[in-house]
């Protein structure tokens, strides 16, 4: 097991202007497992790509435990690495695949095995190791992967959406595993993928990248309370905050009938006079008076919650509301929506940076 830091590390692409990943600095904890998402061309698989030696570094440096190994070939980094294609050996059994670069490396027949069974009790594959890939689902390959990269028992595991390729039901359950199996490996893991909700659910710490440039990089509980700018605000959560383009009129933002009153500190902090009120939609109270004006377009019923899909009067923003179990309102009934204080987030509309509180 090892640290992982990037020290200032960039990689432009051949061709192209901006970098794909642009001056990252960033440290994972001996034993993290920590998620890299963003939305697509955002930098994050050229970054896990950059920390597997498969693409080149431009600038800066990248460390594993106390050993730089930006310029190291991939086979010496002491890293396995889990696709999201599997990449398994059609012609070969289970445990043939999971044992493939033990064998490879000469190791001897008694402790290959040793360790392609252990690795088959941990990922429950015991009755499946005679088996070929053809013979397995979806989520029997991955898990068939993953011991593939147990046996080699790394320093650090890098997991390229290894779960992208399987149905909704599956991938519940197979990112279960997958954070179960890290926490009983204690192996350092960089885990890319573009799904929030896995990304929210599975990481000790969350890196949200856009650009090329890393916005934030916290615990899941901070990236939702406490987004550091609009950007990280607007992607984490699901359904996403509501961000309202608000004016300033005098010690107030106001978006339609929705009044928020600002401190001098935040007024202070504005680069201009719009701000981003940002809400997310079970911080809002369901009233018939007294916050925003809207109008009722949808009713999502999930049983247990309620999502309302209004419209601002006056206004073509679609906002979300949350309310607990069945509601009874419809398409088309007026409402008020009314966020709590503790629920308020305030963004600089043009630097997009989080007002203080």
């Amino acid at each position: 097991m090892a640290t992982v830091t990037f020290q200032h590390a960039s990689r432009t692409y051949p061709g192209t202007d901006a970098p794909a990943v642009d001056g990252l600095d960033l440290e994972i904890g001996d034993g993290e497992f920590l998620v890299l998402v963003g939305p697509s061309g955002c930098g994050k698989s050229t970054t896990l790509r950059m920390l597997a030696g498969l693409e080149p570094v431009d600038d800066g440096h990248i460390i594993i435990g106390d050993r730089d190994v930006t310029d190291v070939a991939p086979k010496n980094r002491d890293i396995a690495m889990v696709f999201q294609s599997y990449a398994l050996y059609p012609h070969m059994t289970v445990a043939e695949n999971i044992g493939f670069h033990l064998k490879v490396k000469k190791m001897p027949k008694k402790e290959r095995r040793a360790r392609v069974e252990e690795a088959a009790r941990i990922l429950d594959l015991h009755e499946l190791l005679d088996r070929k890939p053809a013979k397995l689902s979806g989520g029997q390959r991955q898990r068939v992967a993953m011991g593939r990269a147990i046996v080699r028992e790394p320093q650090v595991f890098l997991m390229d959406e290894p779960l992208s390729n399987l149905d909704a039901k599956l991938r519940v359950q197979t990112r279960t595993q997958i954070a179960a199996l890290q926490r009983e490996l204690g192996v350092t893991t960089v885990y890319v993928t573009h799904d929030q909700t896995e990304a929210m659910t599975m990481g000790d710490r969350v890196a949200v990248m856009n650009d090329g440039i890393l916005q934030q990089c916290a615990t899941p509980r901070e990236l939702f309370t406490n987004p550091v700018n609009e950007f990280v605000a607007g992607f984490i959560g699901s359904p996403a905050m509501n961000l309202l383009p608000s004016n300033t009129e005098g010690a107030d933002a106001t978006y339609g009938t929705l009044r928020v009153p600002l401190t001098p500190d935040q007024l202070e902090a504005l680069t201009s006079g719009s701000i981003t009120v940002g809400v997310r939609p079970n911080d809002f109270e369901i009233s018939a008076e007294g916050g925003l004006d809207a109008t009722v377009e949808f009713v999502e019923e999930l049983g247990s919650e309620a999502f309302l899909y209004c419209f601002a009067d006056g206004t073509d923003k679609e906002i979300v509301a949350r309310t607990d179990g069945l509601s009874s309102l419809q398409s088309g009934d007026k409402v008020s929506l009314i966020p709590r204080p503790a629920g308020l987030h305030l963004f600089d509309t043009k630097s997009g940076a989080r007002l203080p509180a």
